[in-house]
């Protein structure tokens, strides 16, 4: 039997290195397999966590079962501040709210999908040239959220996109949540997390 260096060995590794490089992976991969035995489904779950149920809920439904009007009024109401968060933005009533809202004091930011860039009809530039911090979130292929912070303590979402379509033609939904500030707070450090990598917009 023809004799090897030990320097031929796996590949130009002598024993000692391969030994080092494998046993860190074969522990690393019995700590795998033990979890997975303890606990088959939760590797695979989305990170999730729960958060306790508490305050009030509306709900809305569309076609015209409310949803703008809701809006509007929880947009009225509004004493500090208001974060936006669209796909698409085209609601002449909640666009003029939002105005009227910051000619009023209240402070607000919008963050809208990039696709509002080129839209022939889009409130992005009635609210941006209102002097309504405005930016586009570009780094996804699509930026969907739709929501709305009112004075951080009320909630405003669901699949109801700010338009005249979404109340008058489509079938939506909208959920008003209020008094659950641990909710509110993970929407608030979502909508920072994407303004963060938005791009500001002044309107064309």
């Amino acid at each position: 039997m023809p004799a090897y260096p030990l320097h031929s060995i796996a590949g130009g590794y002598d024993v000692k290195t391969v030994i080092k490089i494998v046993i860190p992976l074969l522990v690393i991969l019995l700590l795998l397999l033990s979890a997975i035995a303890k606990d088959p489904l939760r590797l695979f779950q989305p990170h999730s966590e729960q958060l306790p149920s508490q305050g009030t809920t509306a709900v809305y439904f569309s076609p015209n079962g409310g949803a703008t009007e809701a809006i509007v009024n929880e947009i009225n109401s509004a004493k500090s501040g208001i974060l936006v968060q669209a796909y698409s933005f085209t609601s002449k009533p909640i666009a003029k709210a939002l105005v009227d809202a910051r000619k009023r004091g209240v402070e607000i930011e919008v963050v809208l999908d990039r696709s509002q860039r080129k839209e022939k009809y889009t409130s992005a530039d009635f609210v941006a040239h209102a002097g309504i911090p405005t930016y586009i979130d570009d780094k996804h292929a699509i930026a969907h959220n739709k929501i709305m912070i009112v004075d951080r303590s009320t909630l405003i979402t669901g699949s109801f996109n700010f338009t005249r379509a979404a109340e008058e033609r489509n079938a939506e939904n909208l959920l008003v949540i209020k008094g659950n500030k641990e909710l509110v707070d993970r929407y608030i450090g979502n909508f920072e997390e994407h303004k963060g990598h938005s791009e500001a917009y002044q309107g064309k």
